[in-house]
């Protein structure tokens, strides 16, 4: 991953091989960012992303192989005791056109991910929402 900071924003590539959400959460933990949003596009080859059903209080998530243009990914990240907390969304795109999309688990970069981080000045945590079955911004 390679990163450039302007003023509240970083710029970053993710490089071919890296996973997407673990290479963002070392970045956050390394860099001390604790509340932002984040946009990016790209390539990935190996996906998994998955869909809450609020009635069952549970996700379901499909692991998808083949080459995807990410055509959106968006987010925030917080943090959960203590701990980076990123929540993903991912839009994906295959050779016909086909979209997929989801709450993203993990992508593999296939090709490169461009994205950038706005930084958000203050901390929020989330909770555990029992009613819910999700993990909510504690404001």
């Amino acid at each position: 991953m390679r990163t450039k900071k302007f003023n509240n924003k970083y710029l970053v590539r993710i490089d071919k091989g890296e996973e997407i959400v673990e290479t963002l959460k070392e970045f956050c933990e390394k860099e001390n960012v604790k509340l932002a949003t984040i946009t990016g596009i790209g390539a990935t080859n190996r996906v998994k992303v998955g869909l809450f059903d609020p009635k069952g209080k549970e996700y379901h998530a499909s692991e998808l192989e083949d080459n995807f243009e990410i055509t959106s990914l968006y987010g925030n990240i917080s943090t959960m005791n203590g701990e980076i907390y990123l929540h993903l969304h991912i839009n994906l795109c295959d050779k016909n056109h086909k979209c997929f999309g989801g709450h993203l688990n993990y992508a593999y970069v296939s090709a490169t991910f461009e994205g950038v981080i706005e930084l958000i000045e203050g901390e929020v945590d989330r909770h555990f929402d029992n009613e819910v079955g999700l993990n909510l911004l504690d404001f």
